[in-house]
């Protein structure tokens, strides 16, 4: 085309170079492509910094992470099991993407198997027990059952197992067969597809190619993503799926470990990313390359990793999430908080995660990230705490009750126990060994049995004053240590003070977020009739003195497992009572519900007695909380705890999805629990705000799981718990007090109603004793 007028010398120097030098011209053609290729790349640029700019999300191209489910849901089902992939579609994002771990077998079929070796996460052992080899692997002697001793025909009569024992032995007993590559991809509907390629070397010596697979599979299977963390393979793929093959990803495994291609350590390659992208769009690392963590499983501050792959020009993309597994001690053992600290921290976000439990990751991603603190609740139930936030802190302390006003917590409970000078304060337990060290202090000699409480002896806190309780160093609960070694927050395992009732009082009345506070009352007949100690009047006197009884100040709930605690309560105040229900139940009689309203306002039930389980899973769903709030009694139920051991597999190892059944499924009005910042995060949960909620926030279906449990594994029948009826409600009247006489036995210090103090005891000490020797001058004269 003819050069238009320009400014001068431009116009005319281009018209000369068109005109009298042919190579020029092609010259100057080139350079004009090539001015249009960098104006396109920028503009390209920029509209790719713009997307990122409006988005919340801190990924290499501000579209939001992506979640990859390893082996489908193998967390639950079987790794690389239909039912395991099947669930994973059910469960995830619209654009999860499906993870295949690739193996090849003796003719050249590319099958979905975690690895190398079957006896791990199959029944090949049985199917073929004499054919064992060992191989080298990596340079290193491995015994094992190979995929390239078998042919596909042969492994036909192989069925997929867990490989992870400690997971659900439920579904070994299907027989779900091992799935080629061809059957993953007939099963996918939106999903992309992600193949793993772990051992391309091994198989290559073994004269087995994992690239021409690749390129033969790919003419019928779309593949999204191809990662590897071998170096060579990567050069034998090299442009030979065309530009619109797949992703490639660089896996890195440990930093220690050498990269079998090029004797390297993966921590060496990592500091050269500028060559990683040569021939990869991304990098898979484990966890720690982007939150390391320390020796005692803390996390320490996270690595530049991320926005320097980013600047490179990689995705980033993550592996070894599981939720029954144990993570960082910072999470709380809550999966969705460890999620959200990868995508959601403010500085960066990764791509990409790889887990074992999709419906989590995508939970997260979708219905968690980015709330902030004052983001609307999407739903209304009371947080109420155990002990505080008695799992991150020993429990009735200050450091528990303050975290859990901080998380969130609508309410706070004290489990009001008596010293022996009678002051009230908050204890978990009435046994001091149970939550402090009073065993190896000069105290352990008061031990006591106290059949009326336990057939086990023990130093109760009515053996000891207030001022020798104070001296005594708290212990956090750990529900978990045996046999599952799960330990919570050990750096403040004795951190804290416990507090009396007046200062706990205190505490909520200076709290702007809380909505009211549960004091819990037990035992009290027995300190009444054995230790001369009123609690019911030391807790009305606690009210009152810090300003509870002015109606006009924060809920006060009283609980009880016994009615005739709660009826003298209502006898001498306004408070709201709130029985607890101790047994698990089946079912609770018209009578029983008639005669619990006569003294409460509201009815505490464990767990079971809502979802009945059996063997690790839920068989069903009683009517307990329908018929309570027919009646106008608002239901709470406990425990609640973040430990994965602590739920039936149906919840998956989340809390969340625990807490979302209980809500959405029979719909409680509170929950008890040891981590209330899971439980107040749920209120937030954005996708409640829908009209129609995702998969991955419906609540699970009682007795579900059941039906696809191997009938081999089904849990045997039980006994039915029991129906509550108005038999377990009726209790005879509080006693009076009685007042105790002074003790001397050892280690029994005296207590009665006037609640002598210690000093008080020694001044009558003296007196008997200086009685004593008057009376025996009187003798001898």
């Amino acid at each position: 085309k003819p050069v238009k007028s320009s400014p001068e010398g431009e116009g005319q120097v281009t018209t000369k170079f068109r005109r009298g030098n042919p190579t020029m011209r092609g010259l100057l053609r080139a350079s004009s492509l090539l001015l249009c290729g960098v104006v396109l790349i920028q503009l390209l640029a920029a509209q790719i910094d713009a997307q990122r700019s409006k988005s919340p999300w801190q990924t290499l191209t501000g579209d939001s992470p992506r979640v990859i489910a390893r082996g489908g849901f193998s967390g639950l089902f079987p790794d690389s099991s239909i039912d395991a992939y099947g669930f994973a579609m059910q469960t995830s994002v619209e654009d999860a993407v499906i993870w295949c771990d690739v193996q090849l077998t003796k003719d050249g079929t590319g099958i979905c198997f975690p690895d190398l070796t079957m006896s791990n996460a199959s029944n090949i052992e049985i199917a073929f027990p004499g054919r064992q080899k060992t191989y080298l692997v990596n340079g290193v002697p491995t015994q094992g059952w190979f995929t390239i001793d078998f042919s596909s025909r042969e492994l036909k009569n192989v069925t997929l197992i867990r490989g992870i024992l400690s997971r659900s032995p439920g579904f070994d007993g299907n027989e779900y067969s091992i799935l080629t590559v061809e059957d993953v991809n007939a099963q996918l509907k939106r999903q992309s597809l992600w193949l793993n390629v772990q051992h391309e070397a091994f198989y290559a010596q073994h004269n087995l190619s994992m690239s021409s697979f690749l390129i033969s599979a790919s003419k019928n299977v779309i593949i999204d993503f191809i990662s590897s963390p071998e170096l060579n393979f990567f050069r034998k793929i090299a442009g030979r799926f065309g530009r619109n093959g797949p992703s490639l990803v660089f896996r890195f495994l440990d930093k220690e470990e050498f990269e079998p291609t090029t004797n390297r350590t993966y921590g060496s390659i990592l500091s050269n990313l500028t060559f990683v992208k040569t021939f990869a769009s991304g990098i898979l690392v484990p966890k720690s390359y982007v939150l390391p963590l320390d020796d005692d499983q803390y996390l320490l501050p996270p690595t530049s990793l991320v926005q320097d792959a980013h600047k490179a020009g990689l995705e980033v993309y993550v592996s070894g999430f599981a939720n029954d597994v144990d993570i960082a001690h910072d999470y709380s053992f809550d999966p969705v908080s460890e999620y959200l600290s990868f995508v959601d921290n403010g500085n960066f976000s990764v791509d990409g995660l790889l887990s074992d439990f999709p419906i989590t990751a995508s939970a997260s991603l979708d219905c968690f990230s980015h709330i902030g603190r004052n983001a609307t609740k999407q739903v209304d139930f009371l947080v109420i705490s155990r002990n505080g936030a008695s799992g991150d802190y020993p429990g009735c302390t200050n450091l528990a009750y303050q975290k859990a006003i901080k998380d969130g917590a609508d309410v706070i409970d004290c489990s009001v126990q008596m010293s022996s000078d009678g002051k009230p304060f908050c204890a978990s337990s009435i046994e001091l060994g149970n939550t402090t060290n009073v065993a190896q202090t000069a105290f352990r000699n008061r031990s006591t049995p106290v059949p009326e409480i336990s057939s086990v002896g023990g130093i109760y806190t009515f053996s000891l004053t207030w001022t020798e309780i104070q001296t005594l160093t708290v212990s956090i609960s750990n529900p978990y240590r045996d046999p599952y070694n799960l330990l919570r927050n050990p750096k403040e395992r004795a951190s804290g003070k416990l507090l009396s009732l007046s200062e706990f009082l205190n505490l909520a009345k200076n709290s702007t977020s809380l909505s009211g506070v549960l004091i819990s009352v037990e035992n009290a007949a027995y300190l009444r009739e054995n230790q001369g100690l009123d609690v019911v009047k030391a807790v009305l006197d606690a009210l009152t003195e810090t300003g509870y009884s002015n109606r006009t100040t924060a809920k006060v709930m009283i609980q009880s497992t016994n009615s005739s605690v709660l009826v003298d309560f209502k006898k001498q105040s306004q408070y709201e009572t709130v029985y607890k229900v101790e047994e698990t139940i089946r079912d609770i009689l018209d009578s029983a519900i008639e005669d619990i309203k006569k003294f409460a306002n509201a009815v505490v039930i464990g767990k079971s007695s809502v979802f009945p389980v059996s063997e690790g899973f839920i068989t069903g769903q009683t009517n307990v909380v329908e018929r309570l709030q027919k009646s106008q009694l608002p239901v709470y139920v406990e425990l609640f705890q973040n430990e994965f051991v602590s739920q039936p597999y149906d919840f998956f190892a989340d809390a969340t999805v625990e807490i979302n059944s209980y809500i959405f499924g029979p719909g409680i009005n509170g929950t008890i629990t040891e981590f209330p910042f899971t439980a107040a995060r749920y209120k937030k949960n954005r996708c409640l705000s829908r009209k129609e909620f995702p998969a991955y926030m419906a609540p699970v279906e009682p007795g579900g799981l059941l039906k696809v449990v191997s009938p081999t594994a089904m849990p045997p029948a039980q006994a039915p718990n029991p129906v509550f009826t108005d038999a377990d409600v009726t209790e005879p009247p509080l006693p009076p007090v009685t007042a105790k006489a002074p003790t001397s036995t050892p280690g029994t210090p005296s207590t009665n109603a006037q609640a002598p103090s210690g000093q008080t005891r020694l001044a009558l000490s003296l007196l008997l004793s200086v009685f004593a020797m008057v009376l025996a001058s009187l003798l001898l004269l």
